[in-house]
């Protein structure tokens, strides 16, 4: 990336602050002082649902609570009343997990990526809008709208999902030193009014000019997208105990199904839907950040693992040193998990 290459980008987003100065869309968690309480309560109201579906809920919970606080205070069940119709209940069920821990927490959000990202119902993607948006970091936010963008300015022609790190890569390079938060929303206010999926308008496109895909006749045809096989996808939880002195909890599974017999950390049921995490004992348990994945023959699977501490054995199981896991039957999903909480405890 030569000089000019920069120098040109940084173009690219000066045209594009100045569109958005002129048409960003009216809504009502744009304010100009950028509360993290108003932006994380917005994008997550904002997952998988529409703007205009939206609007109404946030004015309404902003009403009633005003405050992280008062959010953490009010029942869970009043929480799941007013958020009844947006559908996707477990959004609810985090969102008043996370208000608790952030009052807990002087009321103040983390104020960088991976702290976002340990909070409940916060992924990737709603910890970079969070961190641009209340926090001005110069991180990119790569939502549906914004992978539009950038595969055609770019004529990104390898189909999704296979070029989400190029567009993430080619997204974050856009993002200005100042006026990042500006930067994040004036891609999705371009992706949603002016890029849309079918017949954008670039006649209106403050990018039009040094679209590649506008100058391919691609426009309207990217983002390519796989055909997909449906590989159904379950969900659970993994608990992962520790003594204290550096052993953690293994048990063996049932002499049925799936890895019967084999040793496991214990772990919820595999559903076909994401479940809240319940815990299994009622101790202090800290989610590890990011999942584990593994593929078996017949379906995909996610696992949220869980840590915490409990000097006896529980859930019939016993303790094994770190350091000896390698000598127990842990099948490769089990040596991930192994793998992913270790690297948690290293990081500390």
């Amino acid at each position: 990336m030569g000089n000019h290459h920069t120098k040109t980008m940084a173009e690219q987003g000066r045209k594009l602050l100045a569109w958005y100065d002129v048409h960003a869309r009216d809504l009502p968690w744009r304010v100009r002082e950028q509360e993290p309480y108003k932006v994380w309560l917005s994008e997550i109201m904002l997952q998988q649902t529409t703007v205009a579906a939206v609007k109404d809920y946030y004015i309404k919970f902003i009403t009633k609570w005003p405050k992280v606080e008062a959010l953490a205070a009010a029942p869970l069940d009043d929480v799941l009343k007013a958020w009844a119709g947006l559908g996707y209940y477990a959004r609810a069920r985090n969102l008043h997990a996370c208000a608790q821990l952030v009052a807990g927490q002087g009321g103040v959000f983390p104020r960088n990526v991976a702290g976002l990202m340990e909070l409940p119902g916060i992924g990737p993607y709603t910890a970079a809008a969070i961190a641009a948006i209340a926090y001005d970091l110069p991180v990119a936010a790569v939502d549906g709208n914004v992978e539009r963008v950038i595969s055609r300015f770019y004529a990104i022609e390898q189909p999704l999902p296979l070029s989400k790190p190029r567009i993430k890569e080619l997204a974050q390079a856009l993002v200005p030193e100042k006026r990042a938060g500006d930067f994040a929303q004036a891609l999705m206010d371009l992706g949603a009014t002016i890029c849309t999926p079918k017949s954008p308008a670039c006649g209106n496109c403050p990018w039009a000019d040094e679209c590649a895909a506008r100058a391919k006749g691609l426009a309207s045809v990217l983002p390519y997208r796989f055909a997909k096989k449906k590989v159904p996808i379950r969900y659970g939880h993994v608990y992962w105990i520790e003594n204290g002195k550096g052993s953690v909890l293994v048990r063996q599974r049932l002499m049925k199904g799936l890895l019967a017999g084999m040793a496991e950390f214990p772990s919820s049921d595999w559903l076909e839907r994401a479940e809240d995490f319940v815990p299994p004992l009622s101790l202090k348990w800290k989610r590890v950040v990011g999942i584990v994945e593994h593929t078996f023959t017949h379906f995909h699977l996610e696992l949220v693992v869980w840590r915490s501490q409990k000097k006896t054995p529980v859930l019939n199981g016993r303790f094994v040193a770190f350091a000896e896991l390698q000598h127990e039957a842990l099948p490769s999903l089990m040596r991930k998990v192994a793998a992913h909480a270790l690297k948690s405890i290293k990081a500390k």
